[in-house]
């Protein structure tokens, strides 16, 4: 007979950990294609440093210069790390001014966007095509994939349906923005400069990609019942992927209704089947945004955005006990449709970056790289870059060469680089069931099983962020075998009824890992439960 499967999840995707880099503020690779003169000496679009910074800060809401050939440059650098993937910010065109409309950007300002540029890529014009900051004569965005894929490194592509670029309040109307171009350049829609409510889809044709309520901040907001708004994006977000995109970010994907994904999703699977695609819906209310998660609606990923809220309480400042976490994992009876699948940070572009000491960073790592879910980690996060900083106060800012250079001795990226190699090259710690043994203070112990495809593998995991040694003795479901421990090396051998000892030292990690299939009766019950009530959908 053959062994029963034990997986928590069978998607390709979840064997790669995620670097998610800011393309213009990663590195600059090619100056010739900064465009230092584009919009004139009032509305430039390079370096715009925003106004109010205290002495010794900074933040810009112009372009840096980073690019397709500072990604592919540093290519090693992020694989070495031991990621598998790369997501990077939203490649097409944007507007070639500084935003005139809305309030004035200020130090900490939200939803400030006068005197802004699109440098983040979020505000497309024409989804057709590259935006001219991020490719060189001899690397387009075809080229940059590929070169990636010979570095071990698949492609997330940030995509945005749910709006274009601002499109009202501008003391006069600006080139390209409010506007949406079709692939040969052609006016498919335009805002004119008015308001949300002034629009008149049912007579102006250029008004009906536009929803008359508004949406985000003075962004043009996509009209999902327009059948043209989705032909539009499914021919150019298949572009993007015939010339090499592995799998797609999906931006707001809360702002439009499930109906709208589901088709857009079903479109591109039906054309890249299992394509893998993971929604941000910005809400720490699992329930929420495990509604994108199933196959009725959008059958997605989505950002852990409930775990997230936690791993800053258990990793920051803070310091709460691991028990803070244990219940946001959802290991069963979860609203979400897989937990395994889900993409699991503690903060991005869009918050503060997370506001902990370098012992805290290295805890919050690795706990991400042996727990459910497939890690994403913001760049720069390898030293403790801009900690606790906001959007307009110095989140997004340039990371450059040099840092990378001073990365690679740092303290954070030497234990990010160890426990991220491990997860790497252990299939229980990608794809494997979690069973918990212990969540509580700075502690932490779990079992992750994959038993399925020729992989027959246990990992027992141990945790300690606190400030002094950890002792562990581990004899629940402890199956007997020569355990081999991934960070400090070497094979404990344990017997029949024997328990493992350990001890973790402070701010460190162990993973002791059993290839073999599961013999022992309690852990073999446990897997059975997990595997039943993944879901209670």
């Amino acid at each position: 007979m053959a062994a029963r499967e034990f997986i928590g999840t069978t998607e390709p995707f979840a064997s790669n950990a995620i670097y998610f880099l800011m393309t213009d503020r990663f590195v600059n690779g090619d100056p010739s294609n900064d465009h230092r003169e584009q919009g004139g000496k009032a509305l430039h679009t390079f370096d715009r440093p925003t106004p109010g910074a205290p002495k010794g800060r900074s933040d810009n809401v112009g372009y840096m210069g980073g690019d397709f050939k500072g990604v592919l440059d540093n290519a090693d650098y992020i694989h070495d790390m031991g990621f598998g993937a790369v997501w990077i910010t939203p490649i097409v065109d944007n507007p070639d001014e500084a935003f005139t409309g809305g309030e004035p950007v200020h130090w900490g300002g939200m939803w400030t966007d006068r005197g802004k540029t699109g440098y983040h890529g979020y505000w497309g014009d024409n989804f057709y095509v590259l935006d001219e900051h991020l490719p060189s004569a001899d690397l387009d965005f075809r080229g940059l994939t590929a070169g990636l894929r010979q570095h071990g490194l698949e492609t997330v592509l940030d995509i945005v349906l749910n709006h274009g670029s601002p499109a009202y309040t501008m003391p006069s109307d600006q080139p390209k923005y409010g506007k949406i171009f079709g692939a040969d350049g052609e006016l498919l829609a335009n805002h004119q400069n008015l308001p949300p409510a002034k629009l008149d889809p049912n007579n102006n044709p250029l008004h009906r990609w536009y929803n008359t309520s508004g949406g985000l901040a003075q962004l043009s907001d996509l009209n999902e019942n327009e059948p043209a708004v989705l032909e539009y994006f499914v021919g150019a977000y298949s572009k993007w992927i015939d010339q090499g995109a592995d799998a797609f970010r999906i931006d707001t994907i809360g702002w439009m209704p499930n109906t709208f994904w589901h088709a857009f999703t079903t479109r591109i699977r039906a054309k890249y089947p299992r394509f893998f695609m993971f929604g941000e819906a910005f809400d720490t209310d699992a329930a929420t945004i495990a509604m994108h998660t199933l196959p009725r609606n959008a059958d997605v990923s989505v950002l852990d955005f409930p775990l997230k809220e936690r791993l800053v309480e258990v990793f920051g400042r803070k310091r709460a006990g691991y028990e803070r976490i244990a219940e946001r994992l959802y290991l069963t009876d979860g609203p979400y449709a897989n937990p395994y699948e889900l993409m699991t940070f503690y903060d991005n572009h869009d918050m503060a970056r997370l506001d902990a000491s370098d012992a805290g960073f290295i805890d919050a790592h690795n706990f991400l790289f042996t727990a459910r879910g497939i890690p994403v980690i913001y760049y720069g996060s390898e030293i403790g870059f801009e900690r606790g900083a906001v959007e307009h106060t110095g989140n997004r800012n340039y990371f450059g060469q040099a840092r990378i250079a001073q990365a690679k001795t740092h303290p954070i990226h030497d234990a990010l680089r160890r426990i991220a190699r491990v997860r790497a090259s252990t299939p229980a710690l990608q794809r494997g069931l979690q069973v918990n043994l212990e969540f509580k203070g700075d502690r932490a112990a779990f079992y992750r099983v994959a038993q399925s495809a020729g992989v027959a593998q246990i990992a027992l995991v141990l945790l300690n962020k606190g400030d002094a040694p950890a002792d562990f003795r581990i004899d629940r479901w402890l199956q007997p075998g020569e355990w081999h421990a991934a960070i400090g090396g070497g094979t404990t051998t344990i017997a029949a009824g024997h328990a493992l000892a350990a001890t973790v030292p402070a701010h460190g990690v162990e993973v002791y890992v059993l290839s073999a299939g599961v013999l022992d009766d309690g852990l073999r019950e446990q897997l059975q439960q997990a595997e039943a009530r993944k879901s209670r959908r």
